[in-house]
């Protein structure tokens, strides 16, 4: 009787599994933009896993009203939902979280903001949280950027765009512009040549720009971007992806999408 020996074979495909860090990412039920950005930046043996919860303000399609109610995005990061969706999404083996809202914290202020980590952080065995706001600030600091141009989506009305000023002006930062974008309202109708138009007109004597939104496609302008402004361009899921990268430790230059990719404090 003859025993056929197995062996292992040499052809094993990439499962996915193979990955330095891996960070959760709470994003609005309708909103693909988030994991859009953050998979095309992501740099190799990184992942991103997303959690999805309810956001009133917006429509199947991804569709929203032309200016989004002020209620809803209070709403999104107060108790319990928000805790709850974080608590299930650090069941899972993740390196770090992040929260993909930009107008949320124009309400709440940097104060709220970093209050609302401090919370959140009670719920994530451990690991690391961060916010696009709070990755903002970072960021910002990161780079030494003292006067800002503030780009905001269009579906921003006055009120949260001037809030969104006062958010940065509270850390410090001059912000020498701020304005939703004059583009047609909704996350389908934004393109790459219009945002860029529209920046490169409005930077005037800023030292960075901050191009707020998780669900306005933007990262695909930064470096022609910043080739033409020479400042540095950030962006809602650019610096969100910083961030989670740094505070996981597992932060690694990804060439194309800006100055920051490039520049870690991790030791």
């Amino acid at each position: 009787m003859t025993t056929r020996i197995s062996r292992p074979t040499t052809n094993w495909r990439d499962d996915g599994w193979n990955t330095t860090a891996r960070i959760g990412v709470v994003v609005p039920h309708a909103d693909v933009g988030p994991e859009s950005e953050l998979r095309a930046m992501l740099p190799d043996h990184l992942s991103v896993h997303a959690a999805r919860l309810h956001f009133g303000a917006m429509r199947a399609g991804g569709e929203m009203d032309p200016k989004i109610p002020h209620d809803p995005v209070r709403a999104f990061v107060e108790p319990p939902h928000l805790d709850n969706c974080v608590r299930e999404l650090a069941e899972s083996p993740l390196d770090a979280i992040a929260c993909a809202f930009t107008s949320s914290a124009y309400k709440v202020g940097p104060a709220g903001e970093h209050a609302l980590v401090d919370r959140l952080a009670e719920h994530t065995r451990g690991m690391p949280v961060t916010t696009t706001c709070l990755a903002a600030e970072q960021a910002i600091n990161t780079l030494g950027v003292d006067k800002l141009a503030l780009v905001n989506p269009p579906w921003f009305d006055e009120e949260l765009d001037s809030l969104g000023a006062a958010y940065f002006t509270a850390l410090g930062v001059d912000v020498v512009h701020h304005a939703p974008c004059g583009l047609p309202s909704g996350q389908p109708h934004i393109n790459p040549p219009a945002l860029y138009d529209w920046v490169r007109r409005i930077a005037g004597n800023a030292t960075g720009v901050f191009v707020g939104g998780n669900g306005l496609r933007a990262v695909g302008v930064i470096d022609a971007l910043e080739e033409l402004l020479d400042i540095p361009v950030l962006t809602a899921n650019q610096v969100l992806l910083w961030h989670a990268m740094e505070l996981t430790g597992a932060a690694v230059a990804r060439p194309g999408y800006g100055k920051l990719m490039n520049l870690h404090t991790t030791t």
